[in-house]
């Protein structure tokens, strides 16, 4: 029985009098250490999604372009007339979002539940340095009138359809901030 004490004390002794350099050269350099796993689901889908590192062994997918104006744009009034189906003017329920950063922005259109809208929330949306997307206006008349109505801010005549399908939205004006979505 000593003598096993002695082997056992022996290796003890031995192991820890090892440098700790020598243990780090036989690791690898980064080595993965798994703490405890709780199942879940794997966030790849999300990482792949950036297009941020080459797959091996997956579907490749190129990266999506960025969009470019026209060249042939040389004009705000060249891009009007602009429609959004998707969105009609109307009540909006307010519901909580996170989206930490977002600067404040607002959906109007040219029409006078809009008008009403701007003219009543202006001093707000001034607070919050909103900026205006202007998501169903016909003509470069409508888009002044609008701009007449909010002169510190600004308006940009934009299609709101996919703000509309990623934020669940069929109506406006509506304020989408960091936090919420209201009118």
């Amino acid at each position: 029985m000593k003598v096993v004490i002695l082997i056992v004390s022996s290796l003890v002794c031995c192991i820890t009098v090892i440098p700790r350099s020598a243990l780090q050269a036989a690791e690898p350099t980064n080595p993965l250490i798994v703490v405890e796993d709780l199942g879940g689901a794997s966030a790849l889908p999300y990482y792949e999604a950036l297009n941020l590192l080459p797959r091996t062994g997956s579907i490749q997918h190129p990266p999506l372009p960025i969009p470019e104006a026209p060249p042939t744009i040389s004009s705000e009034a060249q891009m009007l007339p602009v429609r959004s189906s998707q969105l009609t003017p109307g009540k909006v329920t307010r519901r909580v979002i996170e989206a930490p950063g977002l600067q404040p922005f607002f959906l109007v259109g040219d029409d006078e539940a809009s008008h009403a809208w701007l003219r009543q929330h202006a001093a707000s949306l001034l607070e919050r340095q909103a900026s205006g997307l202007v998501v169903n206006v016909e003509t470069m008349a409508g888009l002044t009138q609008l701009r007449a109505l909010v002169p510190d801010l600004q308006l940009w005549p934009v299609s709101g359809d996919d703000l509309a399908d990623r934020l669940g939205l069929r109506h406006y004006p509506v304020l989408i901030t960091a936090t919420g979505i209201e009118q």
